[in-house]
């Protein structure tokens, strides 16, 4: 005869709960860890964009005009790089100005190259046209 009161262990249905359970906090976690991911490595972007801001302004006071070489302000980027930065400047004199772009690289941040770019003007407003991120 079996004696039932001695069995341990999950029954099937118990199981099947917290596997269910895991699956529905996984469907909340992961898109919302990637959204974190991507925005993480937008920092990148408006870090740099900053820098080079601050790097055009400086050659303006030295040279009365903005570049549209990189090097020329020394801005570099160390390291792999997610973005491609350039920088057009417009104008003369008290009417100079210019427009920084980081575009990201190919396979870019979620879908493709391109897919998500920023600006930053004289001004240092910073714009994101076009956002990998959800949110």
């Amino acid at each position: 005869m079996l004696n039932r009161n001695n069995q341990k262990g999950f029954t099937l249905i118990e199981l099947m709960i917290v596997v269910a359970i895991i699956g529905i906090l996984a469907a909340i976690a992961i898109p919302n860890f990637l959204n974190y991911q991507c925005k993480a490595k937008q920092s990148e972007a408006k870090s740099s964009l900053g820098n080079i801001r601050t790097s055009e302004e400086a050659y303006f006071a030295e040279y009365d005009t903005y570049s549209s070489s990189l090097g020329n302000i020394g801005f570099a980027v160390k390291g792999t790089s997610r973005y491609t930065f350039s920088v057009v400047p417009s104008g003369s004199g008290a009417s100079a100005d210019f427009t920084a772009t980081a575009s990201s690289k190919a396979p870019g941040l979620k879908t493709g190259a391109d897919d998500d770019v920023w600006t930053i003007t004289k001004v240092g407003n910073l714009t994101n046209t076009t956002n990998a991120c959800q949110n």
